[in-house]
C-alpha cells in the first residue's frame, strides 16, 4: 500500500463531466434525467406500491451518522404542560399547540451531497474554485438539485442477497461486474440513465452492536478500480444511492485512500449521490415480485448554500 498516493495521482487519468453542460453547471449528472426519463419511470409503475426510504430521525435505537457527526437532536419547545401555569399562552377559543425544533447535521441522516462536497486539488464539481466553499458553497450547493428534484427509472441491485448473506461484511468489496451479474440474477439489465440504488443491509450491524459498530470503522461497498469509473460514464448513471454511510468501501483496498469515488463520481462526472437509505422494505417486496425496476423520486430540502440535505426518496413499484 503506497502512502504516498494522492488523490490527484490516483485520479489523473479519470474521466471528467466538466463544462458538459455549461460553465455554470450545478447539476451535473442529473442533466441525463430528462422528460423522457421521466416518463421511462413512470412505465415501470405496475401496481403503485408506494415505499418510502428515509430512515428515521430520532431512532430510539440510535441514528446511524458518519463518524464525528453527531445524530440529530430533536427539542420541544411547547407542549400541554405550557398551560399548567397562570402565564399560559391564551389564544382566543381556547387552541393549545405542540411546538419543536431540530439540531441537526445536513448530512446526518438520509440525505444528498451536494455536488461541491468533495474534492481535490483546490477544484470541486465543474472546475468551480475550493474556496468557493468557504462560509457556504457558492457553487454547487445541494439547493440546485433541491429545486430541480430527482425522478427516473430506479433499479435496486440487492447485494447482500445476491451473496447470500443478511448483510454485506466490514470492508467487504464489489465492483461493475458484481452489479451487472446482480441484475442478471434478477432477470434485468441496468440501461443507460438508471438510478442505481445499492443494498447491503451493512447498517443492520449498527443496530445491533451499538457503539462497536464504530470500532475499526470500514464499510462495504463499490471500490475504485478505472473500469469501474468508466462504467458509471459510458452508462450516463444520474445518481447512486445506498443503505450505507457514505456509498462506497471506507478505503480502498490497493492504496488506502479514502473515499476515491466520492472524487471520481461526484467530483469528476457530477453524479448525485445518496446516502443512510433504507431498503429493506423495498428489496423485501422486490424479492417477492422479482421486480427490480421502479419509479424513483426524491427532492432534498431546499437550503441555501448548503453541503448536503436531508430527504425521504420514494420507490413507486
Amino acid at each position: 500500500m503506497s502512502e504516498q498516493l494522492s488523490m490527484g495521482e490516483l485520479l489523473a487519468d479519470a474521466p471528467k463531466n466538466w463544462g458538459r453542460w455549461g460553465e455554470q453547471d450545478e447539476l451535473g449528472s442529473l442533466n441525463f434525467l430528462t422528460p423522457a426519463e421521466v416518463l421511462r419511470g413512470v412505465s415501470h409503475v405496475r401496481t403503485g406500491e408506494v415505499f418510502t426510504l428515509q430512515r428515521l430521525i430520532g431512532d430510539p435505537n440510535g441514528d446511524p451518522v458518519w463518524p464525528g457527526r453527531e445524530p440529530a437532536q430533536r427539542t420541544m419547545i411547547i407542549d400541554e404542560s405550557a398551560w399548567d401555569g397562570a402565564d399560559a399562552p391564551n389564544f382566543p377559543g381556547g387552541l393549545h399547540y405542540a411546538d419543536d425544533k431540530i439540531h441537526a447535521f445536513l448530512q446526518g441522516s438520509t440525505q444528498y451531497d451536494a455536488l461541491g462536497h468533495v474534492w481535490y486539488d483546490g477544484k470541486i464539481w465543474n472546475g468551480y474554485d475550493a474556496r468557493t466553499t468557504i462560509g457556504g458553497m457558492d457553487k454547487a450547493s445541494v439547493e440546485p438539485i433541491a429545486q430541480r428534484g430527482v425522478v427516473g427509472r430506479g433499479v435496486l441491485l440487492d447485494m447482500a442477497r445476491f451473496r447470500g448473506k443478511e448483510n454485506l461484511d466490514k470492508g467487504e468489496t464489489f465492483s461493475h461486474t458484481d452489479l451487472e451479474e446482480c441484475a442478471a440474477a434478477q432477470g434485468h439489465t441496468i440501461e443507460p440513465h438508471d438510478i442505481l440504488l445499492i443494498r447491503t443491509n451493512f447498517l443492520r450491524l449498527f443496530f445491533a452492536e451499538g457503539e462497536r459498530f464504530y470500532e475499526n470503522f470500514s464499510e462495504p461497498g463499490l471500490t475504485y478500480s478505472p473500469e469501474l469509473v468508466q462504467w458509471f460514464a459510458d452508462r450516463e448513471i444520474p445518481n447512486l444511492v445506498t443503505d450505507t454511510i457514505a456509498n462506497e468501501t471506507t478505503y480502498e483496498p490497493e492504496t488506502g485512500i479514502a473515499l476515491p469515488l466520492h472524487c471520481a463520481l461526484m467530483r469528476n462526472l457530477g453524479i448525485a449521490l445518496t446516502e443512510i437509505c433504507d431498503l429493506e422494505e423495498l428489496a423485501a417486496s422486490c424479492a417477492e415480485d422479482g421486480r427490480y425496476t421502479f419509479l424513483y423520486a426524491a427532492a432534498p430540502l431546499k437550503v441555501h448554500r448548503a453541503t448536503g440535505s436531508p430527504v425521504n426518496p420514494l420507490a413507486i413499484k
